[in-house]
């Protein structure tokens, strides 16, 4: 796709290069977590320089969704897993606590001995973690990773916050698309199991010539007898008409 071209170029360093390209990849993607592998390739992109590659990753945590991780390459993958998968570490300090960490040389870092060994073994020797300003108790971080100590100093970190405020505005539209997305789909869900569990009940009413009550509870009864699912017991009785399972239609 042209677009991922976009950060190489001369320009792509500038903040309108940047929100344009992040913004065109949010229309484009089909899910966060597409969008989310690309602002990591966006960011090691802008944050690296010729001879000194940057690794990213980036950790988002939603109420009552796992934890998504996205990463700029494979390295950066197998060294956002053990943030993933740590309790204690530079990422999650500075998602709840909503500041900048900064590590700038793992090997002299006391704060999380098991996270610190870990990323060692990977070659890392300086981290800084950047929370993005989102909504809500939605939480994001920025996570670099260098193989050199003192990577992320003065300038440089600066220029790291900088893009985060930058791109802060692109991830916060992207979870809110999501959540929509997802509301949907919940939704979509409920209104396709309600549809085959009505249609169940009238084929059971008709069957056995009761009422619209006796013949839920007739179904309700199959359903704890089955140890079953009422939406799985009602698409079999849908079903065993031979008609095939029962579809929502919606209007377009």
């Amino acid at each position: 796709m042209a677009l991922r071209t976009v950060a190489s170029e001369s320009t792509a360093k500038t903040p309108s290069s940047i929100t344009e390209h992040l913004h065109e990849e949010l229309l484009n993607s089909t899910d966060v977590e597409e969008f989310l592998d690309e602002l990591a390739r966006v960011s090691a992109r802008n944050l690296s320089d010729p001879g000194d590659e940057v690794l990213c990753g980036i950790t988002l945590l939603r109420q009552r969704m796992a934890a998504t991780v996205a990463s700029s390459g494979a390295a950066a993958r197998a060294i956002s897993q053990i943030e993933y998968r740590s309790e204690q570490s530079p990422g999650m300090a500075a998602s709840l606590e909503q500041v900048t960490v900064h590590v700038p040389d793992v090997h002299d870092e006391a704060r999380w001995p098991e996270y610190c060994e870990a990323v060692l073994e990977q070659g890392i020797r300086s981290v800084l973690a950047i929370p993005f300003r989102l909504e809500g108790e939605t939480k994001a971080t920025l996570l670099l990773y260098s193989h050199r100590t003192s990577r992320f100093e003065g300038r440089v970190l600066k220029a790291a916050e900088d893009f985060v405020r930058q791109t802060s505005l692109a991830l916060r539209l992207a979870v809110r698309f999501a959540h929509y997305s997802e509301t949907a789909a919940h939704l979509r869900a409920t209104l396709e199991s309600r549809t085959v569990i009505d249609m169940a009940v009238g084929i059971i009413m008709a069957q056995n010539r009761c009422s619209q009550q006796e013949a839920f509870e007739l179904l309700k009864a199959a359903s704890s007898t089955r140890n079953s699912k009422l939406h799985n017991v009602a698409a079999a009785v849908v079903n065993a008409l031979g008609q095939g399972p029962a579809r929502t239609h919606y209007d377009d």
